[in-house]
């Protein structure tokens, strides 16, 4: 009976992991999400994140990245992309060599850092985390978007 239940929670907690990463659409390969990108036109959302030991990360994927309006709002405009340190998490060494030449070339000096590209590739806007939730945080993208595509 022991092993059942284990095996039945094991499963649950396994469907639930897929389904939470599905519906992310968050990437971690930087090349495959930049032919995404240009591909579909959609400009990249870099996030520089310690995913599992900075506060301020925390807080910008509970209250913004995680939320349905933000999510919504991501998936008709940008490839996102994540570009994480973890102290904790198990990362290939390719992943963790690619992550940091990104921090490098785009001058990463603290966590979370947000970089906007465009679907070309070239850097429209640095940002971080901003207070008011999810739609308030598009609505900040929105118009970096807009006074990009006005110059």
């Amino acid at each position: 009976m022991k092993k059942f239940f284990i095996t039945s929670l094991l499963i649950v907690v396994a469907i639930l992991f897929c389904s939470i990463t599905e519906a992310s659409n968050w990437k971690t390969d930087f090349e495959k999400a930049s032919l995404d990108a240009k591909a579909s036109d959609k400009y990249m959302l870099l996030d520089f994140s310690g995913s599992d030991w900075c506060g301020w990360c925390k807080r910008l994927e509970q209250e913004v990245f995680s939320q349905d309006a933000f999510k919504d709002f991501a998936e008709k405009n940008f490839v996102c992309v994540l570009v994480d340190f973890p102290r904790a998490k198990e990362q290939t060494k390719g992943l963790k060599q690619q992550n940091q030449d990104l921090a490098d070339k785009y001058g990463i000096k603290g966590f979370p850092t947000i970089i906007i590209l465009s679907p070309d590739g070239e850097p429209v806007a640095k940002t971080g985390y901003l207070q008011g939730g999810a739609r308030e945080y598009a609505r900040h993208l929105e118009k970096i978007i807009e006074e990009y595509k006005a110059k």
